[in-house]
């Protein structure tokens, strides 16, 4: 299976700072996006700690042993799963000690959502309120669930989908990598199909642009184009956090 992506990031209309951070290696087949927080330097160190080290983290582990990488295991029987997960356990340890070490990046911490290809296989492990969606024919699908205290008013029935995009509390998450020394890894795994297209974002997307605009920009356009039509959509709407897609094609 042919796997192509392509990113994009954008500050936004009301930040001054980026403290978003992606990554789009195709020789590795991993995408991930990182939502950081925790004041003006710890947003963005937290985010680019969390990629660096699962990006290096699965380049180690490749090259110990090369054969899960090729897909040949099936979805269950792959050892990849507890790989990615260690990935992002190691990126929660080393923001948690960075921080421990420096007070100007105290309570620094990120969101993240990882995909991770081997073959037909595809692994997500996600902490926050980042997103990846699944687009096949003409249907999306949410596979992560938010980590967000408005994810739990909204399971709670407190309220509505659409009164949590204008809540006072949409950006308070109740999970974060690196806020503490270890954290709860979602995992999820999925057969990915010829056609298929994921969407990996931060909530600076997901809070302005709906799921079914996001069906309709990535089920027309290529990846590049697609992610930067995503990012200019969301700053049409005011643009009030930092802006990260990563669009991914699979053929």
């Amino acid at each position: 299976m042919v796997i192509s992506a392509r990113g994009h990031t954008d500050v936004g209309r009301k930040r001054e700072i980026n403290e978003d951070s992606y990554l789009v290696d195709e020789d590795l087949r991993l995408f991930v996006v990182a939502d950081g927080m925790g004041g003006h330097a710890g947003g963005g160190t937290a985010s680019r700690i969390a990629v660096q080290t699962i990006q290096e983290r699965l380049k180690k582990a490749r090259e110990t042993d090369p054969a899960p990488f090729s897909g040949g295991a099936g979805l269950e029987e792959s050892p990849l799963c507890e790989v990615l997960r260690g990935a992002v356990e190691s990126a929660c340890l080393s923001i948690f000690e960075a921080a421990q070490g420096d007070p100007s990046l105290a309570g620094m911490g990120t969101t993240v959502t990882a995909l991770l290809f081997a073959g037909s296989n595809a692994f997500v492990a996600h902490v926050g309120d980042s997103r990846c969606y699944l687009v096949r024919a003409a249907n999306i699908y949410q596979v992560s669930e938010d980590h967000s205290l408005v994810n739990e008013q909204i399971k709670a029935g407190a309220i509505t989908p659409d009164e949590a995009r204008s809540s006072r509390f949409k950006n308070i998450i109740t999970r974060s990598v690196g806020f503490e020394a270890d954290v709860a890894v979602d995992m999820m795994g999925f057969e990915a199909e010829p056609g298929d297209r994921m969407v990996l974002c931060c909530d600076g997307l997901s809070n302005l642009v709906d799921d079914q605009e996001i069906l309709d920009v990535v089920g027309k356009d290529p990846p590049d184009e697609a992610a930067r039509a995503l990012v200019d959509l969301a700053n049409d709407r005011g643009g009030d956090d930092n802006i990260t897609v990563i669009v991914v094609h699979a053929s």
